[in-house]
């Protein structure tokens, strides 16, 4: 049976500073299987987990002073709540991983400490006809299991989910590496856009106004990456679109305000970039949170990327007749 650490090696931590940034994120994953922290025995508790590596190594590292058995199911690498909300990290799952492990020759009990977060894929009623053991869930950290494995139970604190500006500041890195093929395709795609005038096709004009367009796309990157996220409570409208729109509305004109004259149709261009990029960027979150349902998301993409759409093909044309004003 492979016995797991309960401290994070040097490796882990580049691990999962990889799955943070993306880089790793879409195969970082382990075998799924039976394994046992500490010294469990036959009347250890059963904690069920994601084979998403930093789903496994964020529950390990909470069982330093716990004997556990650690069931890890096949999600492809998907955390929980993904997972769950995909349908990979299901009870027909869980059974099989339960009936492969022969965990009924294991432990003498019958029960399965399901995560929290798995709860809107799993069916925990339907366990016990699948496998013969119960579902039951644990709570909403893991950090929270060695005193829900003392009590036996979850408290109203143990079953409510917060996202607290740490954990919100958690989620940009993975944002921001994320961009950095579009943001090269933004570049090639505007320096062409910025030679175009009355000459045909200026080099030196291209350069010079892409620059500018970069600067702004920094900008907008800033504003609903980092600052949405962190401002969020603060910020007006419950739909993040609108929200990245506010701020990208207010960095649009600050930016505008503090660089140097240009034309009028360059201005206009400008702001509609910043405020759609903004917008745009801001709505990846909102399947990021507690927020919003899958069907919220749906209807909110749904309301911003019309908008999102409308602006980045104004502010295209916009750019374009620069010049010619």
């Amino acid at each position: 049976m492979p016995v797991v650490a309960t401290t994070l090696s040097l490796r882990d931590i580049f691990g999962t500073i990889g799955a943070r940034t993306g880089f790793t994120r879409n195969n970082y994953k382990i075998t799924p299987g039976l394994y046992c922290a500490g010294h469990p025995t036959k009347n250890s508790p059963v904690l069920v987990t994601a084979n998403y590596k930093l789903s496994f190594d964020t529950l390990r590292k909470e069982l330093s002073h716990t004997d556990a058995w650690i069931l890890v199911i096949d999600t492809r690498g998907i955390n929980v709540w993904c997972a769950a909300g995909k349908g990979t990290f299901s009870e027909e799952e869980v059974a099989y991983q339960v009936q492969n492990a022969e965990l009924d020759k294991i432990v003498s009990h019958r029960e399965l400490i399901l995560p929290q977060l798995s709860a809107n894929g799993v069916a925990a009623r339907n366990l016990k006809k699948l496998c013969g053991f119960r579902g039951r869930f644990g709570p909403i950290l893991s950090s929270m299991l060695p005193e829900f494995l003392a009590r036996g139970k979850a408290d109203e604190k143990m079953k409510s989910i917060t996202f607290t500006i740490k954990e919100r500041a958690v989620l940009i890195p993975l944002e921001i590496c994320g961009l950095w093929k579009q943001i090269l395709a933004v570049c090639v795609l505007f320096f062409v856009l910025s030679g175009i005038s009355p000459e045909i096709f200026s080099p030196q004009t291209a350069l010079i106004r892409s620059v500018t367009v970069l600067a702004a796309t920094f900008g907008a990157i800033l504003t609903g990456t980092v600052a949405t996220p962190l401002l969020l409570p603060w910020i007006p409208f419950r739909q993040f679109w609108l929200k990245g729109a506010v701020l990208g509305a207010l960095t649009a004109c600050f930016f505008l305000y503090q660089m140097v004259p240009v034309p009028l149709p360059e201005k206009i261009s400008l702001f509609l970039w910043i405020t759609g990029c903004s917008s745009y960027l801001a709505m990846n979150f909102t399947g990021s949170t507690p927020f919003t349902s899958l069907s919220g998301v749906g209807k909110e993409m749904r309301r911003g990327l019309p908008f999102q759409i409308v602006s980045t093909t104004l502010a295209i044309i916009f750019w374009i007749a620069g010049p010619f004003t």
